[in-house]
């Protein structure tokens, strides 16, 4: 068994196939104490050093492919760390032996609604690559008038700073008054975007929930600040968007397809939010 070692890197979360391509080329990836070459293939027990420090691995069949759907409250930030010390995504998502979650995209830290996180660098790297269009799908909540020029503006395309971008799909869902809720679908997932696309149209965006990315939809019984691990059916509906090959070891097993299971039954409550968490933080400490 072996496999070309910048698809090893990459599936580890280190960075897209191309970027570790690029970081074998510059001398920084050693295997059994030899600098390595792009396309050369790696073994199980073999030696894996990236600028001088080991780096555990496994090859693609031998590692079980899993994806967590979390439902990021408000006030929570996407990162591992805050310098800050505010709440993030990472705290309450499950441990993993021998391995860690990669997020897939981000939601700004007012933003709420789902959040998906894979042990295979590679499957996250091409949901996030523009180039694969993976539908994002978002429910908005939009103050001001949403005119008929604005929605013809949004969906044939809008210059903003980072270049064109424009909502696949555009709806009205509810509200009423100056608030009303919409469904749009974007295709990059770029910072800011869907708001940055109302804000073009002089609209501002007062609540924004991710409700869908690529084949995966957010859960009716996932609450707030909770996660459930998907099963192979829909991880292999996910892998099929991104033309990556099933994996015979995928999903869930024993008590933890059980418990799953026994989740949607019986839903569990909503975790305090991030934000208010942190206001209860700040209060205290006045």
């Amino acid at each position: 068994m072996s496999e070309k070692l910048q698809k090893v890197l990459a599936r580890i979360g280190l960075g897209s196939r191309r970027y570790m391509e690029e970081v074998i080329a510059a001398g920084r990836v050693s295997v059994n104490g030899r600098i390595a070459q792009v396309g050369e293939r790696i073994e199980p027990g073999d030696e894996l050093r990236i600028d001088g420090r080991k780096v555990q691995f496994q090859l693609e069949d031998e590692v079980r492919r899993r994806v967590l759907v979390y439902y990021k409250p408000e006030g929570e930030i996407c990162s591992r760390n805050d310098p800050e010390g505010r709440p993030t995504v990472f705290e309450h998502l499950p441990q993993i032996a021998n391995d860690r979650w990669v997020m897939v995209g981000r939601l700004d830290i007012n933003s709420t609604g789902l959040l998906l996180f894979t042990n295979d660098g590679e499957l996250a790297n091409r949901l996030m690559h523009p180039s694969n269009e993976v539908e994002r799908e978002y429910a908005v909540r939009v103050m001001g008038e949403v005119t008929a020029e604005a929605r013809k503006n949004l969906l044939a395309g809008v210059e903003l700073d980072d270049g064109p971008a424009k909502f696949e799909s555009f709806s009205e869902i509810g509200g009423e008054g100056i608030n009303r809720w919409y469904q749009v679908v974007v295709k990059e997932g770029r910072n800011r975007e869907v708001r940055r696309l109302f804000e073009s149209q002089g609209l501002k965006v007062s609540r924004l929930l991710r409700t869908r990315y690529g084949s995966v939809i957010l859960p009716r019984e996932l609450r707030t600040g909770r996660w459930v691990e998907l099963d192979k059916h829909d991880i292999d509906n996910l892998v099929k968007t991104v033309e990556l090959k099933p994996r015979v070891g995928t999903g869930l097993y024993g008590m933890a397809k059980r418990r799953a299971e026994r989740q949607v039954e019986n839903p569990l409550p909503a975790r305090r939010g991030g934000f208010l968490r942190q206001q209860k933080r700040d209060t205290s400490v006045k």
